[in-house]
């Protein structure tokens, strides 16, 4: 890991993030790594404007992992307000899973989200069938609330669904 660098995007990024969330989550590149979603859903994780609307807005973050010049991860910090921020869009390489980088970069994700935004508590939704993924974000500390919420299967952004009952679980954690 001493050759990975962390920073935070820029509105130049955006094109070279977005088809690393994409590899990460969808598709058969996907298949590569251990956290893809290529069962559950299909189409795009997150479309270049949006990536672009995230890197641009002041209550979100990108926080990337790069090496020699390659972006290899990225994990999205939000302002929730009143001390809560929300982690979300962890992408490693798919050949790169397991490596430590995803570790990385939530722990750098705490850290920006204490220091930028004043968070004492972070959040997070994951898809309740993925289960391996749950068990490794209780491990870096990170509880079930208890709380589910509904999955948008009529939002297209967001993938089309290859199931009708996802859902996401919320997991969070101190930081205080």
């Amino acid at each position: 890991m001493s050759d990975t660098s962390l920073r935070l995007a820029t509105t130049e990024d955006a094109a070279r993030v977005q088809p690393l969330v994409h590899r990460a989550y969808r598709g058969e590149t996907a298949r590569k790594g251990w956290t893809h979603e290529a069962d559950l859903l299909d189409g795009n994780r997150i479309d270049l404007e949006s990536v672009a609307a995230i890197v641009a807005d002041p209550l979100q973050v990108v926080v990337l992992a790069e090496r020699q010049g390659d972006i290899i991860g990225s994990v999205q910090v939000t302002s929730k307000g009143d001390g809560l921020a929300y982690l979300g869009m962890l992408s490693v390489e798919p050949d790169l899973q397991g490596g430590g980088v995803g570790g990385v970069l939530v722990r750098e994700a705490e850290r920006v989200a204490v220091e930028r935004f004043g968070a004492r508590r972070m959040e997070m939704t994951v898809i309740v069938q993925r289960d391996e993924l749950i068990a490794w974000y209780e491990r870096l500390g990170y509880v079930r609330t208890g709380e589910t919420r509904p999955f948008p299967a009529t939002d297209p952004r967001f993938g089309l669904p290859k199931r009708d009952d996802l859902a996401f679980v919320v997991l969070e954690r101190s930081l205080a």
